[in-house]
C-alpha cells in the first residue's frame, strides 16, 4: 500500500496557477503520514488546507477534474452577492438559503440561468485565480452540475472566502454552509464524508449525480445529525448504510511525492497568472492541460467540501464505481474523509 505525502510547503506568494515540484520528498524531521486508504475502484483528489500552519498538509492529485454536482452551488452564491450591489431581495436570500443549505437545484437552475449560466464559472476562474474550473460543455449549457472543478480549486474557492470575500458575501455563504441540513430538499441524506467522518463545528457543501433523482431510501433526520458525527465504528449515514467491506485498499499516487504549492492557497489572491507563467503555465497551457485531464461524466460522483472548525479547509472530490448505489458511496467517501482528517491531527 502507497501512502499520501504529507506536503510541507511555503505559502508566501499570491494565489494563481499552483506551481509543483514532483519527485522531491517531505522533510526527514517531518512526522511519518498515516496511511489513507482510498476504496478499490474509486477515484479521488483532495486536498487538506491547514490555515494555522498555512500550509496543505495533505494532497492527492489536486489538478483531476471531476464533474461540480452541487459543489457549484458556491460559486453561484458568490458571484450573485459579489454582484448585486444594495440589500438581498427576500426571495432572493429564499433561493441562496435553500440552494446552500438543502442544496436545492431548482433554486440553483434560477440563480444559473440569471447570472448568465457558464458566465458565472468564467467570472469566478478569473477572480479567484481557478485553473481546472470551466463551465459545463457547449452542448449543456444549462447543466451546472457538469462544470469541471478540482480539489485544489475548490479549496482556493474556500480560501477567497475566507480571507479574501467582502465580509457580507463570507458571511452569508458560510452562515448557510453551518447550518447545511442533514436532509437535502429532493430526499437525499447529504450527511456523509465530512458531517460523519469529522467532529463539529464544521461548515460544507456537498456534491451527488449519477444516483437518480429519488433516493432508494428516503432521509430522515437523525438524533446524531445534532453532533454532526456519526458514532466511532459507523462510516455512512443512517439512513443508507453499507457494507464497509467495500473500503479496500488502493494506492495513493507515487511515493515521495511532494506537492510545492506555494503559489497555491493563500492570502493576496489575483486573478492573473503570474506565477503560473513563471512557472511556463501559460493560458494557452492551461487549456491544453485541461483538454488532457478530461471530466468523467457518465460515473457517478459524491463531493464533501468544506471549512472544519476555524483551522482546517478540506476538499474530497470522488468518482465513484459504475452502478455503485448511494450508500455504497456515502460509506466508502466517509471512510476516507474520517481517515483523512485523523491522519492530519
Amino acid at each position: 500500500m502507497k501512502r499520501f505525502t504529507r506536503a510541507a510547503v511555503s505559502l508566501a506568494a499570491p494565489l494563481a496557477a499552483a506551481q509543483f515540484v514532483v519527485g522531491a520528498t517531505a522533510p526527514a524531521a517531518a512526522a511519518a503520514p498515516q496511511p489513507v486508504r482510498v476504496p478499490s475502484g474509486v477515484t479521488a483528489g483532495y486536498v487538506v488546507f491547514d490555515r494555522q500552519a498555512g500550509k496543505v498538509i495533505a494532497n492527492r492529485q489536486v489538478h483531476h477534474r471531476f464533474r461540480s454536482a452541487s459543489v457549484v452551488k458556491v460559486l453561484i452564491a458568490i458571484d450573485y452577492l459579489e454582484r448585486r450591489k444594495g440589500a438581498i431581495p427576500a426571495a432572493d436570500a429564499a433561493l441562496l438559503a435553500t440552494m446552500l443549505r438543502g442544496s436545492d437545484d431548482d433554486a440553483a437552475t434560477a440563480l444559473w440561468r440569471r447570472g448568465g449560466q457558464g458566465k458565472i464559472v468564467q467570472r469566478m476562474s478569473r477572480k479567484i485565480g481557478l485553473t481546472d474550473t470551466a463551465p459545463p460543455p457547449a452542448a449543456k449549457p444549462g447543466f451546472w452540475g457538469y462544470t469541471a472543478i478540482s480539489a485544489l480549486d475548490i479549496a482556493r474557492v474556500y480560501r477567497y472566502l475566507l480571507d479574501t470575500a467582502q465580509p457580507r458575501v463570507r458571511d452569508a455563504v458560510m452562515g448557510h454552509l453551518r447550518q447545511a441540513q442533514q436532509c437535502a430538499t429532493d430526499g437525499f441524506d447529504q450527511y456523509f464524508g465530512i458531517p460523519r467522518g469529522v467532529p463539529r463545528p464544521w461548515a460544507v457543501k456537498q456534491g451527488w449525480s449519477g444516483y437518480g433523482s429519488v433516493p432508494p431510501v428516503k432521509c430522515v433526520r437523525s438524533a446524531s445529525s445534532s453532533t454532526g458525527m456519526a458514532p466511532r465504528g459507523a462510516a455512512g449515514p443512517a439512513t443508507i448504510g453499507a457494507s464497509a467491506t467495500d473500503l479496500t485498499a488502493v494506492t495513493t499516487g507515487p511515493a515521495g511525492l511532494a506537492v510545492n504549492l506555494t503559489a497555491g492557497l493563500t492570502a493576496g489572491l489575483r486573478s492573473d497568472l503570474t506565477a503560473g507563467r513563471a512557472a511556463g503555465l501559460t493560458t494557452g497551457r492551461a487549456a491544453s492541460l485541461r483538454r488532457g485531464n478530461a471530466v468523467d461524466f457518465s460515473r457517478p460522483v459524491l463531493h464533501t467540501t468544506g471549512v472544519i472548525g476555524d483551522r482546517f479547509i478540506m476538499v474530497v472530490l470522488t468518482t465513484q464505481p459504475a452502478g455503485a448505489s448511494y450508500g455504497s458511496s456515502a460509506t466508502r467517501l466517509t471512510a476516507l474523509a474520517r481517515d483523512l482528517y485523523r491522519s492530519v491531527r
